[in-house]
């Protein structure tokens, strides 16, 4: 005769087993990766706002970069300007020395000359990352010089980036195209500065060669200069003195706002990865605790069939 028992306790228990196997995989999958919600399946919710976020940090970090090249070229102006003013100031000092009653003009003339190439090669030289903020060779400068600041995300999710911008206006000390459009190669109309009402004397500092030329006088003299086209020089070089440090005063402005945010760029990154851990990093404390629980119900379960199985052994014998 054949018997056979079916124990709804033993088979019970390894569903009770299998349940306890699966849970022990997911702790230890979840030690092992670091990751409470690895993929989309473990909690699509979270998984979709975590993969966002590390993509704003990813952005967050690219701008970080950009940041700090910005503020190298920021930087190189900056020093470059502070360069070209204190030329500037040499300039105006042995302009003021011409008028000196036996002053030998030529040779002052001879040093104001090496002062204005001096100019020329900081400004030229002042090359950062593929621009120069202080000279233009292009048929027509840029608006504006743009650093990236950071970024906003639109209403339909797309990325769309921030800038810091300068107007170029106002840093292009020498244009090559059109002497106009720079500082040191532009007109300046002394009768303009000192509100005489006479008619136009216009003086410039640099000869730059451009393709359309500055009209006027060039800031030069020599023993026939006359005191007051020195007076008029000199009303030039101050007005040229006063753009100079207006814009090196903007230029250290923009570098204290983008110092700024390089610091809250690099503070919002690590602010966003400490979110993101929250939401899907693993617990690895709780995790430790949860794998000794679950061994210790594995071992029970086990404990459990054995004494079914071996219950089970014992009414087949007295069945034989």
């Amino acid at each position: 005769m054949t018997v056979k028992i079916t124990s709804a306790s033993a088979v019970n228990a390894l569903a009770v087993l299998r349940s306890i196997n699966k849970e022990a995989n997911q702790t230890q999958q979840q030690v092992s990766s670091g990751y409470r919600i690895e993929t989309a399946a473990d909690d699509a919710s979270y998984w979709s706002v975590a993969t966002v976020m590390r993509s704003d940090s990813t952005n967050l970090g690219t701008i970080g970069d950009a940041l700090g090249l910005g503020a190298a070229k920021v930087d190189a102006t900056y020093t470059a300007m502070n360069s070209a003013i204190d030329l500037l100031g040499d300039i105006r000092a042995k302009l003021v020395s011409a008028r000196e009653p036996g002053a030998d003009k030529d040779k002052i003339n001879a040093e104001i000359k090496e002062y204005k190439e001096q100019l020329q090669t900081i400004v030229e030289s002042t090359s950062f990352a593929g621009e120069n903020w202080l000279l233009n060779g292009d048929t027509a400068a840029p608006p504006t010089w743009q650093v990236i600041s950071g970024f906003v995300r639109a209403p339909t999710g797309e990325y769309q980036a921030q800038t810091i911008d300068f107007p170029s206006s106002q840093t292009i000390l020498i244009d090559k195209n059109n002497a106009s459009g720079g500082l040191l190669t532009k007109s300046v109309d002394a009768n303009a500065i000192n509100n005489s009402g006479a008619t136009s004397r216009n003086y410039y500092l640099l000869n730059a060669n451009s393709t359309t030329p500055a009209t006027g006088t060039e800031i030069a003299i020599d023993n026939n200069t006359t005191g007051e086209q020195l007076t008029d020089m000199l009303d030039v070089t101050d007005a040229l003195l006063s753009s100079l440090t207006t814009t090196a005063a903007s230029i250290g402005v923009m570098k204290t706002r983008i110092d700024d945010q390089i610091d809250y760029t690099a503070d919002l990154a690590d602010s966003i990865d400490k979110s993101v851990g929250a939401l899907v990093d693993t617990d690895m404390d709780e995790a430790s605790i949860r794998q000794k629980a679950i061994e210790t119900q594995k071992q029970m379960a086990v404990e459990a069939i054995s004494i079914l199985n071996t219950a089970a052994s014992k009414i087949l014998i007295l069945l034989e």
